[in-house]
């Protein structure tokens, strides 16, 4: 059986397959709100400075130009991955318009996670053949690091301005050009001859190649095309529609928190909105004082967040409760579920603010279903947004058909994307005739309106999520692997009040290691000194006889989840 979105959450048009996203996105012919009844799109939330949705425009045009002129690069010669362009920085309102600059002339942008430590950033520079490496000075250590590692030169790295308030009076170095310059440039330059794309290029052509951790090995490049997502905005846009229209309410203020690398961020923050006419105001990174003095400034009215922050709200609400928040009337969390208790308890502090829920993945291009904000129940993770098809199979690989029954989410959607970069075999195993196995355990539940309603009950895969960003147990244990006090290991995650999951490890100690608790500490250091935050073991290293496996030699990772589950609750801790 085939599950099918309600059509009285709207409908999905065409979905245009010979445009590139900038055109989609700054051209009203394409459904945008029309610039003169837009609010600006891009605010930077500690300066104030904004653009306009008409200076956008300008911007992306001159950008384009500038980056033509300095990589010598033409729109309609060569192919995508000749024009792909790493980007490794913190969140600005610059992002976008050099994105979808980079876009006119045909290329591939690279989004990179800010907390990437150099190996990692390395990976992705290579793996994504960058030509070039666009950082900003609070990362320019890390990027030059990395740089160094893959090979790629000094002068092929270049700056994204930010706001002086971060750079706390330091000087930007001058030996790198800035996006500023090469826009500054390109004013003087002649304009670019269009795009000549025909029928079905633009869905042929990657735009954005994110990183992906799968369930095994090094982050995989998912190559997302201008039409996946040109369609999931559209989805979004359909979906909401007829809310907007009934309560005649005006384009929101949104905020842009999330790492603009997330796509999270990138599909449903950064293009939904301003396509829908609304202003993100956006802020380099979560930092508390800043967040609540942004929402007062700009009277923000929907709050884009993951788990994590909505905890550190309630945690901390004689700080929250020093400022003006009533302008906020709803919140939006994804990246990881939200669970039940935490909404009940936001609401009782937050009583006149809608708590919506979505689930998507990299693989989906974002949203796959979402909380209509006339159809709230809370624990559920909404419906399915206009244009998805969605199926539950069994682990037998038989249909379910009934509703309160779990089994895989298995998808399908013109926001699908075209799958790996260099990786044919996990391409195979994920996609099949345009279906998307998302890996994850669902139940299809039919909610007080008879609407169905999609509850993601489990992970199949065997991700970790920190924050609602992902960790690979396998990249952790191939790592812990090469350390000499490891002769064997296994990484779970476990509960965390904070960050909804933190790994640990389970590590065999190999004969040479020491004494216990010193070989915990290296251990654990070990990691730090080479990964990012997220993926650091919080959850503690303990130590075992031996891991257990299936005959074929795969990790039996349940049974340790569930040791694990049993310490803790002898121990008294919360499961």
């Amino acid at each position: 059986m085939v599950f099918l979105p309600d059509k009285k959450f709207g409908e999905l048009g065409t979905v245009p397959d010979s445009i590139p996203i900038c055109d989609f996105m700054l051209d009203e012919k394409y459904g945008r709100v029309a610039h003169d009844k837009s609010r600006d799109p891009y605010t930077c939330g500690l300066t104030g400075k904004s653009y306009s949705s008409r200076e956008v425009v300008s911007r992306v045009d001159h950008i384009a130009r500038g980056l033509a002129k300095e990589f010598g690069w033409k729109p309609n010669q060569g192919s995508e991955w000749d024009k792909t362009i790493a980007v490794f920085a913190l969140n600005t309102i610059d992002s976008l318009p050099f994105f979808w600059a980079t876009h006119r002339l045909g290329g591939v942008v690279s989004p990179a996670n800010a907390s990437y430590s150099a190996a990692e950033l390395k990976h992705q520079i290579l793996d994504s053949k960058a030509k070039a490496l666009f950082t900003c000075v609070p990362l320019l250590p890390v990027a030059l690091d990395a740089a160094a590692q893959a090979g790629l030169p000094k002068s092929k790295i270049y700056l994204i301005d930010v706001p002086d308030v971060i750079l706390g009076g330091t000087k930007p170095p001058t030996e790198y050009k800035t996006v500023n310059q090469i826009a500054e440039a390109g004013k003087s330059l002649p304009p670019l001859e269009a795009l000549n794309w025909g029928p079905g290029e633009g869905a042929r052509r990657t735009a954005f190649l994110c990183y992906s951790s799968g369930t095994s090995g090094l982050p995989k490049g998912v190559m997302i095309s201008h039409r996946n997502v040109i369609a999931n905005t559209m989805q979004i846009a359909a979906f909401e529609k007829s809310h907007r229209a009934s309560s005649n309410s005006p384009p929101e203020v949104t905020l842009g928190l999330l790492p603009q690398s997330h796509i999270y961020a990138l599909v449903v923050i950064c293009h939904s909105g301003p396509y829908r006419g609304d202003q993100i105001v956006v802020l380099p990174k979560f930092e508390l004082k800043s967040y609540l003095t942004s929402i007062q400034k700009f009277k923000i009215s929907c709050l884009m967040l993951v788990p994590p922050i909505i905890i550190n709200m309630l945690r901390l609400q004689d700080e929250c409760s020093k400022y003006d928040l009533s302008s906020v009337t709803s919140l939006f969390t994804g990246a990881a579920p939200l669970g039940m208790e935490t909404a009940t308890d936001f609401l009782k502090v937050y009583p006149n603010v809608l708590i919506r829920q979505g689930y998507g993945l990299t693989e989906t291009c974002t949203v796959v279903c979402s909380t209509h904000p006339d159809d709230i129940l809370l624990g559920s993770s909404g419906c399915l947004v206009p244009g998805f098809e969605a199926r539950i199979m069994s682990a037998e690989g038989k249909e379910i058909t009934a509703y309160d029954t779990p089994g895989e989410l298995v998808v399908r959607s013109p926001s699908v994307v075209l799958g790996y970069l260099n990786n044919d075999k996990a391409t195979k195993e994920t996609f099949e005739d345009g279906w998307m196995r998302t890996g994850d355990e669902a139940v299809i539940k039919l909610g007080p309106n008879g609407t169905e309603h999609v509850f993601i009950v489990d992970r199949i895969k065997e991700l970790i999520k920190v924050k609602g960003l992902q960790v690979a147990p396998a990249e952790l244990e191939a790592h812990l692997l090469t350390h000499p006090a490891v002769s064997d290991c296994a990484v779970i995650a476990i509960p965390d009040d904070a960050a909804g999951e933190v790994p640990k490890a389970i590590v065999v100690k190999s004969a040479s290691a020491g004494p216990d608790d010193e070989a915990i500490q290296s251990i654990k250091k070990f990691v730090e000194d080479h990964k990012a935050r997220h993926k650091w073991l919080k959850g503690g290293v303990r130590f075992i006889d031996a891991i257990p496996k299936s005959p074929s030699g795969k990790i039996l990772r349940r049974l340790l989840r569930d040791q694990e589950k049993e310490a803790r609750r002898k121990a008294g801790a919360k499961i």
